[in-house]
Order: C-alpha cells, then sequence, then structure tokens
C-alpha cells in the first residue's frame, strides 16, 4: 500500500473492509426497472447491501427518479456522490455533467434534469447532500478509492482509449492503490504503473454496444489483491423504455435502451465511438497478477462500404498551389505543391454538362484548393456554377489572391446574392493561434479580407481548428463569438454551419477503422460520411484528364480514384483510410455547406 503521509484522507470519510465479495455499479439513472434488476442479482451472488457500492448519478434519464432512489437508500447501499446528486441537491440549473454547450448531450439532458429536479423531495435533496464524495474499500490488503468521475473533478470523462498520464495522476491524487469510478457509463479496466483503474461501468443505460443490457462488477478479496469479474445485467428494458415514452421524455433516451447504442456521441473518444455496437465481453482478471488490455477489443465486422445516396455537392480541386504553406494541412497544399495542377474552365464545363444529366438533384458546387482564388478561371467557374442556378461555396484564406477579384466578386454576389457563398479559413480567434498554424504575418490580411466580405454582404462562414488538447469547443465558440462582435461580423458562432470547427487530424499513431458494424449504428444516429452525398474532381499532375474522388481529403491515393467520369465514380467506396475515422464518421465534420 502507499505510505500513509503521502495523501491526507478527510476524517469523516466513510471506509468499507471487505473480507468478501463486494459489487460495485454506477448509473442507475432513475431506471427502476435496472436497479430492481440489480439489487435481485446481488442477492443471487449472496452479497448483501452492505457490501453494494454505487458510484453514484442513482438519478438522471429515466422516469423514476424518486422511487429509484428510495429503493436504493431503503437497501442501505452505499452511494458515492455523483455530479447529478450534486447538482440536484444544490437547485442548479442543470446536471453539470461537463457537456459541451449546444450538444446534442447538453440539449437532451436539459429535459431529463427539470423532469427529476420537479419530482424529488427536499428531504431527498438533503440526503443527496449529504452523501460523500469518496469511499474507500479495503479489500485483500489493497486500498481502492471509490469516487463518480475522477479523484480530481466529480464530472472528469475518463475512458479506457484515455493516456497512462491521465490516470497516473489521478491515481497518485487519491493515494491509493487504485480507483473505482463511473460517469462516463462505459466500463473498463487499465492498470497504469502497477496501479488499478477499473470504471464499473451504469446499469441505467446501454454501453453503446448494441444490446440491451447494463453492467456491473464483482471484487472478491484474495491473498494479495481481488479477482475482478465484470457481469451483465438483463431486465426488463421495454418496461423501462415505456415508462419513460409515459413520462414525455426524450424519445433518443427510451430508443437508447431499446437498441443498445447511445443517441449522441459527443463525449467519446474516437476509438469508443468506432466500438459502437460491438457487444461487450469483458474477461474476468485476477490483480495485481494479471493486467487487461487497455481498451475492449473491436469487432472483426469489415470496413464499412458507403453507397453514393445522391450526389448532393460536387467539389472541384482549383489546384493544389496556394499563397501559404500551413501546419497540418489536410492535403499539404503550398507556394510549391503543384501535384494537383490547375483545373480549366472546359473541363469544369465537361463534368456540369455530365451532373446536369445523372443529378437533377445536385444543389451545391464547391470549391477548394490549395487556394481558388490563384486558378486563373476561378471567377469564371463560380460565374457559371451561379448561371447553372447551382449554390456556388468557395473555401479561402481570404488573402490577397481573393482580394484581387474584388471587382469580380462583387459583381456576382449583386447578380446572384446569398447562392454565393464564401468560408473563411480563420484557424484561431487570436492572432497567435492562427499564425501557429497559418505562419507569421497571415493574421492581418485574413481579418482585413474577412471584414471586407462582411461589407460586402456576402454569405459568410468561418472554418477554424479544434485542438481538444488546448479547450473545447464551448471555448471556441466564445472566443470566436468575442472576435465577431469586436470586428462586426454577422456571424453567429453558436451556429455549426456558420462557424465550422474542423475536428484534430493527425498523421500518427493508430486511428480504429470504421467497420460496417459501427457505421450502420452511428448512421441511424445522424453520423455521416461525406462520400454518401458528395465527389471531388481533380487534375493530377501528369494525367491527360482530370479524374472523380471519393472526398476533399483524399486526392493524392489511387484507391479512392473513381474514374474520370461522375457515372464511373458513383460505386460505393470503402471508408478505411484514418481520415474517414476521424475526420466524418467519428469526427463529425463535413466540408460540405449544404448538409
Amino acid at each position: 500500500m502507499p505510505d500513509a503521509t503521502a495523501f491526507a484522507l478527510p476524517s469523516d470519510m466513510p471506509v468499507i473492509h471487505a473480507d468478501e465479495p463486494v459489487l460495485a455499479f454506477g448509473g442507475s439513472y432513475s431506471n427502476l426497472q435496472a436497479t430492481e434488476a440489480l439489487l435481485a442479482a446481488a442477492d443471487r451472488h449472496g452479497i448483501p447491501p452492505a457490501r453494494i457500492i454505487c458510484t453514484g448519478d442513482v438519478i438522471a434519464y429515466g422516469a423514476d427518479p424518486r422511487a429509484t432512489l428510495d429503493r436504493l437508500r431503503g437497501a442501505g447501499v452505499a452511494i458515492v456522490m455523483g455530479n447529478c446528486e450534486e447538482q440536484l441537491a444544490a437547485g442548479a440549473a442543470d446536471c453539470g455533467c461537463g457537456f459541451v454547450s449546444g450538444s446534442a448531450c447538453d440539449r437532451l439532458s436539459a429535459a431529463w434534469f427539470d423532469f427529476a429536479a420537479a419530482r424529488i423531495t427536499d428531504e431527498a435533496r438533503r440526503f443527496m447532500a449529504m452523501l460523500p464524495r469518496r469511499i474507500d474499500l479495503i479489500i485483500g490488503g489493497r486500498r481502492l478509492a471509490i469516487v463518480h468521475g475522477a479523484p480530481s473533478r466529480i464530472n472528469r470523462f475518463l475512458f479506457a482509449s484515455d493516456d497512462d498520464a491521465g490516470f497516473a495522476a489521478e491515481i497518485a491524487l487519491a493515494g491509493t492503490d487504485g480507483v473505482i469510478g463511473g460517469h462516463c457509463g462505459l466500463g473498463f479496466t487499465r492498470i497504469v504503473g502497477g496501479r488499478i483503474w477499473h470504471n464499473a461501468g451504469a446499469i441505467g443505460l446501454p454501453a453503446n454496444d448494441g444490446t440491451s443490457r447494463g453492467w456491473y462488477s464483482i471484487l472478491t478479496p484474495r491473498r494479495d489483491g481481488f479477482s475482478l469479474a465484470v457481469h451483465p445485467l438483463g431486465y426488463d428494458y421495454r418496461a423501462a423504455a415505456a415508462a419513460m415514452r409515459a413520462a414525455g421524455l426524450p424519445e433518443d433516451y427510451a430508443d437508447a435502451i431499446e437498441t443498445g447504442i447511445w443517441p449522441s456521441f459527443d463525449i467519446l473518444p474516437i476509438a469508443e465511438q468506432a466500438a459502437t455496437a460491438t457487444p461487450l465481453s469483458p474477461e474476468p482478471i485476477a490483480w495485481p497478477e494479471t493486467a487487461p488490455a487497455a481498451s475492449a477489443g473491436l469487432s472483426d465486422s469489415p470496413p464499412a462500404s458507403v453507397e453514393l445516396d445522391a450526389l448532393e455537392t460536387l467539389w472541384f480541386n482549383t489546384g493544389t498551389l496556394c499563397n501559404i504553406a500551413c501546419e497540418g494541412c489536410y492535403i499539404e497544399s503550398g507556394p510549391r505543391n503543384d501535384r494537383l495542377i490547375y483545373l480549366t474552365r472546359a473541363a469544369f464545363e465537361t463534368v456540369l454538362d455530365e451532373a446536369a444529366g445523372l443529378y437533377p438533384g445536385l444543389r451545391e458546387i464547391g470549391f477548394t484548393g490549395g487556394e481558388p482564388f490563384m486558378n486563373p478561371d476561378i471567377v469564371a467557374m463560380i460565374g457559371t456554377a451561379l448561371t447553372r442556378g447551382y449554390r456556388a461555396l468557395v473555401l479561402t484564406n481570404a488573402m490577397r489572391p481573393m482580394r484581387r477579384h474584388g471587382d469580380a466578386l462583387r459583381a456576382l454576389r449583386a447578380a446572384h446574392g446569398q447562392r454565393l457563398a464564401i468560408r473563411v479559413s480563420l484557424d484561431h480567434y487570436t492572432q497567435a493561434g492562427h499564425e501557429r498554424l497559418r505562419g507569421d504575418a497571415t493574421w492581418t490580411p485574413a481579418i482585413d479580407g474577412l471584414r471586407w466580405l462582411a461589407r460586402e454582404g456576402f454569405a459568410l462562414s468561418v472554418a477554424a481548428r479544434l485542438d481538444s488538447g488546448t479547450e473545447d469547443e464551448a471555448a471556441m465558440r466564445a472566443g470566436f463569438a468575442a472576435l465577431f462582435n469586436v470586428l462586426d461580423i454577422p456571424i453567429d458562432a453558436s451556429d455549426p454551419a456558420a462557424l465550422v470547427l474542423f475536428p484534430e487530424m493527425t498523421g500518427t499513431g493508430t486511428v480504429p477503422i470504421v467497420t460496417e458494424t459501427a457505421w450502420r449504428a452511428m448512421r441511424r444516429r445522424g453520423r455521416d460520411a461525406m462520400c454518401r452525398t458528395s465527389r471531388m474532381v481533380v487534375h493530377r499532375k501528369g494525367s491527360a484528364m482530370p479524374e472523380i474522388v471519393s472526398c476533399t481529403l483524399l486526392p493524392y491515393e489511387e484507391r479512392f480514384s473513381l474514374g474520370t467520369t461522375l457515372r464511373e465514380a458513383s460505386r460505393a467506396v470503402t471508408i478505411d483510410h484514418r481520415h474517414c475515422a476521424q475526420f466524418c464518421v467519428f469526427g463529425g465534420a463535413s466540408c460540405s455547406g449544404a448538409r
């Protein structure tokens, strides 16, 4: 055990000494049916309530907040305070889960929180306010801190795929041999630096694994340490879903209980998203003798194949030459990269002619690069697209190449109004953050170009990079909102279509592929892939004619080249590139303005 002088424990912190098996579970989530099933399972295991510990969030998404809390209180189960108990006890305005403001999780949580707050008593609030934030369990000669999110913060999300450093720091802060937590809703076990972190999962919602099961854990003491077995919990999930619908709660959660797929993937890292709809089968371990893998294995389902349902956006890469060289450019554009040569107006019109016959529903023409305004034919191509009735979306850095076409752009806007849309790449709301990626002396001309577009009345949006390692989406949107206000730019930073935040894109490390299993499940929940509704035209250096590729992010790889005509390019594509996962399906992003 660690040196007792290395940390200070609260004098009133509960400590449970266990010489027999202990059951740990989390996330009852106001699901009375699952709670009753959990207590029945404990009875079958011969584990009395005195050796049952809940990691918190007794009250959340389900239909029976008061009855669920009363049932666990009446049984005498030990309960750690979760963020939901903390917020309800304090009469707060929201659940305090740590969801990004405006995200799907944030919106959905508002409904159940108001529902629960209206149905619990003042006495229940006082009970929740007195719950301990930590309970220590001494078992098999080892000491474990049982918390909700993490020792440092009640609502910290930690997932199986997170780096060792986060777990090591939290266990060190606890000053114990390990930690049992909850909050993220997905059970897992990690061994870091010889110490253990175990998330007991949740019983009130499924584990996003395509089954209706909840999960709980049993720790059995041994001479040195304990064995740990994770058990599925079956219960009358149909009755739980029906109760939620009868209570008028969001359909999303009732559907999740029945399908086993979460209503949103906002909080999930890529690895956990990739495991969507993959049934869990955790193996028992004996600790400290055995160490489990860092995360659950993924399904052996083949890579997903995506059909072109309808061509909604047809992209044209105007050439990879650009006036600046950006750090981490998705397609390595720059002053010296001419791997994609300038697309000509004649080639552009040939493709448009074919599109008119094949895809009468096509509504948007996108122009990307490089810097599109370096292409000598760019104004003519934009004009042709607009004249033919399409919306034209032009991606630009808004610097000198664009400004040279100021008079022509004014004329196009005057003739076609808001069907001409300009999206400006501004990677951060600060000069330092922008120039870290774009290079020195790029901020002022970009801002000048953005202000000019705003003054001239163009349909305007901004695209930025989201680095979740430094700030979250809410902070980014708040920062841009302040910038737009100062600059008098009429862009609503809270609108995802007006301020487009592209996800992190790394070229190193392992990125899980999008499996057929995960794609089917996530597609049902609104996740998409650009290749389902778009294609891009490129002209590779040395090629006699342009080609069609599946995606704006994959202009160079031959296996994503689909031929020289749109008819050839209508076939299905396999989304097994790291960009498919990082950007589209798990990143939730799109280059299009039509979606």
